[in-house]
């Protein structure tokens, strides 16, 4: 299984890189490798048509999603989980043997068409998120819920 963390935005501050590079690091590139794409914010601007550039951006992921991959769309109207429940679906993906994509949109959330394309929609946190924190914090988020699954003492 592969991960594929689909992300809307190309230009983000060096700590998110950072962050998000630490983590990707951590997990064993032959156990649970995650790859990142990064997709073309729409074009936002005084007299923009947000819409427009929410469509453009879920068409550029769908664009990105292989046609049997599981998706997880990351909204904050979808379910919480806890790290031993992330850790259990983890185990489940595996088993199911798909790569699993995993889908941040940008300032102004998910298209809809990405939203549609979604199995299962995922919140980590009540809280509005700012796109480039969730990618640090669902980083460490599957780092952790990996060292779950194979006692590693980092969890503790």
């Amino acid at each position: 299984m592969r991960v594929k963390l689909i992300a809307v935005g190309t230009r983000m501050p060096a700590w998110v890189q950072e962050g998000f590079a630490e983590y990707a690091k951590r997990l064993p590139k032959g156990d649970m490798p995650v790859e990142l794409i990064e997709l073309a914010l729409g074009a936002r601007g005084k007299n923009s048509d947000i819409n427009r550039a929410m469509e453009k951006e879920g068409e550029a992921m769908l664009a990105a999603i292989g046609r049997t991959d599981k998706v997880i769309a990351l909204d904050v109207k979808g379910r919480n989980w806890s790290t031993e429940q992330l850790a259990g679906k983890l185990e489940n993906w595996r088993m199911d043997g798909r790569d699993v994509c995993l889908l941040i949109g940008g300032p102004d959330g998910l298209a809809p068409q990405a939203l549609a394309r979604a199995d299962e929609r995922w919140s980590l946190s009540a809280l509005t998120l700012p796109h480039p924190i969730v990618r640090v914090v669902l980083m460490e988020q599957l780092y952790r819920a990996w060292t779950v699954i194979n006692h590693h003492p980092y969890h503790k």
